[in-house]
């Protein structure tokens, strides 16, 4: 299919397919992190049915971190994925035959942060230099690091890692066995606060507020993958779509949604970090006034270049190499329901 003749089909996808579809194509598609508030979106697209209607048969698997949706797609063990746009790029940057895009960037604004006790004499991102953190291996916050590290203007070379299993991460904070961690905020502060730690006993370093110009959570695919199924990749876009309109018109039916999957949900918690997704990540000014997915081109090269400047990588990939924008539904199919 040319890409003259996609936007027929993405404008199928953003009607909520009215007419049944025969045929169904198998996508297996691996989430970024664990089922919780900010993943719900993709459970409300596919409990209205909107992945059926468009002739995809959709298997949603939970995630283990952004940085191994990358892996996964390139290996074949997943068609599609959602993860931080950001160890995308910095796994094209470093494997120049990959075909890697996105086809979709839902959250424009960076959860990546490192966080810390308030009591640990950890003022500035300075303070970092020769401290242990940590972080799962493909945890976002942990290969970003360099990135904030750079732009903060520290040694982040100095920093030890512990490697943890996602569940372990927040407790080692807690129990004194790392100075910190690094992940998105979303999921760290809320894990924290579970545990025992308020707000006020620790500290959070975003890394956008000390100059890294960083995108998030994107829709991700193989470029021969797109090619050689772009009615479901055009399907699948759409719905992701569709499904954080729905969510972040109806955050409660969201959470519902999370809690029917996920029965030994805490419904509190994982609110309260859809609303952290939804006024940190979501809502930027460009989303609310063109569509969810709007994204200043100039502003995703200069990300692409600061990953590959901090991992001492050549200046190549291109924006619109990366950001295939020939999937998405039309502007006003993206704009939020809650306007």
């Amino acid at each position: 299919m040319t890409r003259l003749a996609r936007p027929m089909v993405l404008a199928g996808a953003c009607a909520l397919f009215a007419a049944p579809v025969a045929a169904q194509t198998n996508v297996s598609f691996m989430m970024d992190w664990a089922w919780q508030g900010p993943q719900a979106f993709a459970l409300m697209a596919r409990n209205e049915g909107c992945f059926a209607e468009g002739g995809v048969n959709i298997t949603l698997d939970r995630g283990f971190g952004s940085g191994r949706v990358p892996v996964e797609l390139a290996t074949g063990t997943y068609q599609m994925g959602l993860g931080d746009l950001n160890p995308t790029i910095r796994f094209r940057a470093e494997n120049p035959d990959s075909d890697i895009i996105t086809t979709a960037i839902l959250f424009a604004g960076s959860p990546l942060v490192a966080v810390v006790r308030a009591d640990s004499g950890i003022e500035t991102p300075a303070d970092l230099e020769g401290r242990t953190l940590a972080a799962p291996d493909f945890d976002a916050g942990r290969q970003l690091f360099p990135v904030f590290g750079a732009a903060a203007g520290f040694d982040y070379g100095s920093v030890t890692w512990i490697s943890v299993s996602p569940e372990l991460r927040e407790p080692m904070l807690v129990r004194g066995e790392a100075d910190g961690i690094t992940g998105f905020v979303t999921s760290s502060v809320p894990s924290l606060v579970a545990l025992g730690i308020s707000e006020d006993d620790l500290r959070v370093f975003y890394y956008t507020d000390y100059g890294a110009e960083l995108v998030s959570t994107a829709v991700l695919t193989t470029r021969a993958f797109a090619e050689a199924n772009p009615e479901a990749v055009a399907t699948v876009t759409a719905c992701m779509i569709r499904g954080v309109q729905l969510a972040e018109a109806d955050p409660e039916g969201a959470i519902a949604a999370l809690v029917a999957h996920e029965p030994l949900t805490d419904p509190e918690v994982e609110l309260v970090r859809w609303r952290m997704t939804i006024e940190d990540m979501l809502r930027t000014d460009l989303a609310v006034g063109e569509g969810i997915s709007t994204v200043d081109m100039d502003y995703l090269q200069r990300s692409i270049m600061a990953v590959e400047t901090a991992y001492g990588l050549e200046h190549s990939l291109q924006a619109g190499e990366l950001f295939d924008q020939s999937f998405l539904p039309p502007a006003e199919a993206r704009m939020f329901l809650s306007e």
